[in-house]
């Protein structure tokens, strides 16, 4: 029986993969360069360096960035959306908001489909589901003969008030494809049955263009591992925290945009549990960009809304992770005001920062680091060489000269701005949502992380860091974790709680049937439900969870209460609360693999692999010794702050101050005993 199981995740710089084996419980990680022009390459080069032999692999598991990278360059085929008559501006109009509110000039960028490509048709529902105007059919079919001519074969379908009545927006598509029958149509009833059109539209649009494209990589992977031997379903991390089957995939295509993002999130979740910390700010700070999520009393946020750009909303659930550019690659200057900045420009993987000899002449944090020599000079098992000369001479001209600095003082302070923009970012979603930083701890992981992370937490009073073995590949080993997961929605306005349950009834019977179709057993089905509720007469809602039995409503809206007051700092009890939207959460759990050994036995490090100077800021450059990292043992205990260098899996042990290494899976910097 099949005993290995493979997740990969693909990053800016590198494309992480981790091997485990259920057998004997061993994990190995692997690291190869990603390959932007088609990310399976790099995916497949992994299966080769792991030496992965696909005949024995039980899962394979992948997050992706295709869908987000396509939403980013907007990168579409050719597609049109078809909306009722009246309608067709709606994802021009949007909601009259700006990113930037008196930015005169800041526009917000255009619709995903031009004007010239949607089109109208004569239709009418009101908002009971009532039709007023019936679908003129004969108008249909002109419009999708037009759209044959023009060899459109991507679709998104849009009316007004499908949410409540899908029948013209369903006759619409079996129309599309009896004339264009090769066409690949979304329809926004099927893809988000939810009030408000215009963040609904938005999603379809979305959804529609994404589809050829998402769904022809995945089809390409999926076939590339079957020839290879892999006889399972590949597993697709989706935005939510779950896993898709191509088969959904290809319906819901949106679903995979942030899909790597969630990974690092999720396995943060699960490492933070295991070190016994159910509060926790995960800190995932790769080439490009750092990703920060927060997790409290042991659940990860989840958003409903979230944008790859400004003014073009996605609603689906969604782990709430806060990106920012400040990434190893990321790249310092000066602004036109003579200030240091750092991000979010990257150098990425192409060209990459100075040291990589690549062709970049502009210093990155990557850069810094090595002047500073926190990193060495063999990255990623030697996947990567890095040549210091060049980090010292980009660092040089581009900030130490025109500042008046120091080579080391202009690195320092390099790595001081990205340090101060991480701990800006870990405010946002932590303070923002009524939540103290000093009560959690700082997972650091990432190409980048463990590098940073006593920096940050000490900026913002964190008492403990953790970094887990193999930091560089912790978003890969996430998706070892997650489970097939679907979320579904349903409109409902009033306050009774059998006709709640009713509904709700409805909801799990719909998600059984799909679990069942993904093949998941029944005793591995868990449905989970929520409500989204608001103070009557406001149009925003908040989400609580929902149980289920007499007085289920009732104590719903008690935990609406209390969690508004955390959020908002305010609360009116007496005010009346109505339900806005039913939710429910069907999850397929899938074996986990059990990364815990044996309790360590505490011992020290022994002698070091090298020593090398290494700069500290006040101190100075310190004759410091550096130890391999996989070759320590577990429980390995030091005298001195541990800097954690993951892409060259050394140990930096600088002997100024007090840290320990006391549990298998992480280190933990106390900041308060550090001067």
């Amino acid at each position: 029986m099949s005993s290995i199981r493979v997740a990969v995740d693909v990053g800016g710089t590198f494309t992480d993969v981790c091997i485990f084996d259920d057998d004997t419980q061993q994990m190995r990680v692997t690291k190869v360069p990603s390959t932007p022009a088609d990310p399976m390459i790099a995916v497949m080069n992994g299966v080769d360096r792991g030496e992965i032999d696909l005949n024995e692999v039980a899962l394979f598991s992948h997050g992706t960035t295709v869908a987000t990278n396509a939403l980013i360059t907007r990168n579409f085929p050719a597609a049109a959306l078809v909306t009722t008559r009246g309608f067709r501006d709606v994802l021009e109009i949007r909601d009259g908001t700006k990113d930037d509110l008196w930015d005169a000039y800041n526009d917000v960028s255009a619709p995903y489909i031009r004007r010239r490509d949607r089109f109208e048709v004569s239709e009418r529902i009101d908002y009971n589901g009532n039709t007023i105007t019936p679908l003129d059919e004969a108008e249909a079919r002109r419009l999708a003969e037009l759209l044959l001519r023009r060899g459109v074969k991507t679709i998104a379908v849009c009316f007004l008030n499908s949410y409540a009545n899908a029948a013209h927006e369903t006759r619409m598509r079996e129309i599309l494809e009896e004339v264009i029958p090769d066409a690949t149509v979304s329809t926004s009833a099927e893809v988000l049955p939810e009030i408000f059109e215009y963040p609904r539209f938005n999603t379809a649009v979305a959804n529609a263009v994404l589809a050829p494209l998402v769904s022809g990589y995945v089809n390409r992977l999926a076939g590339r591992l079957r020839d290879g031997g892999y006889r399972g379903d590949l597993l697709l991390l989706h935005s939510g925290g779950g896993s898709m089957t191509p088969r959904l995939v290809e319906k819901f295509p949106v679903r995979l945009a942030a899909s790597g993002i969630a990974a690092g999130a999720i396995s943060a979740k699960h490492i933070a549990q295991q070190c016994g910390y159910d509060n926790a700010v995960s800190l995932d700070m790769g080439g490009t960009s750092t990703d920060i999520a927060l997790v409290a009393d042991g659940e990860l946020r989840v958003s409903q809304e979230w944008q790859v750009e400004y003014g073009h909303p996605i609603i689906f659930p969604s782990i709430e992770v806060l990106t920012i550019g400040a990434g190893g690659g990321s790249l310092a200057h000066i602004d036109i005001a003579g200030s240091l900045r750092n991000g979010p420009q990257s150098a990425g993987a192409d060209p990459g920062p100075a040291c990589y000899d690549t062709g970049g002449d502009q210093p990155t944090n990557t850069d810094a680091n090595v002047v500073l020599g926190r990193l060495g000079t063999s990255l990623a098992g030697g996947v990567k060489q890095l040549d210091r000369s060049l980090s010292e001479q980009a660092i040089r001209r581009v900030i130490a000269e025109p500042l008046g600095m120091g080579l080391e003082e202009a690195a320092q302070a390099i790595i001081s701005v990205a340090n101060a923009n991480m701990a800006d970012a870990v405010r946002l979603v932590s303070i923002r949502r009524g939540y103290d930083p000093r009560d959690f701890a700082l997972l650091a992981f990432g190409g980048a992380g463990a590098l940073h992370g006593a920096d940050v937490a000490r900026e913002l009073g964190i008492p403990t860091v953790v970094v887990p073995p193999n930091p560089g590949v912790t978003s890969a080993m996430g998706c070892l974790l997650v489970d097939i997961q679907h979320d579904f929605a349903q409109m409902y306005n009033g306050a009774d709680e059998d006709g709640i349950e009713q509904a709700f009834i409805t909801l799990e019977t719909e998600a059984t049937a799909r679990l069942r179709h993904e093949g998941v057993a029944e005793e591995n089905a868990i449905l989970q439900r929520k409500i989204s509720m608001r103070y009557q007469g406001q149009w925003r809602s908040l989400q609580v969870p929902m149980g289920s039995g007499p007085g289920a409503l009732e104590r719903a809206v008690r935990t609406f209460h209390e969690q508004y007051e955390r959020e908002l700092a305010f609360r009116q009890d007496d005010a009346p609360v109505e339900v806005y939207q039913l939710h429910l959460g069907a999850v397929g759990k899938i074996p986990k693999p059990s990364f815990r050994p044996a309790d360590p036995v505490p011992q020290a490090p022994g002698e070091p692999a090298e020593r090398r100077p290494v700069y500290f800021g006040v101190t100075g450059w310190l004759d410091t010794p550096v130890y391999d990292r996989d070759a320590l043992a577990a429980g390995t205990a030091f005298q001195g702050p541990a800097i954690i260098n993951q892409l060259d899996s050394t140990t930096v042990v600088p002997p100024y101050t007090r840290a320990e290494i006391d549990e298998w899976l992480n280190i933990r910097i106390h900041l308060e005993e550090i001067n």
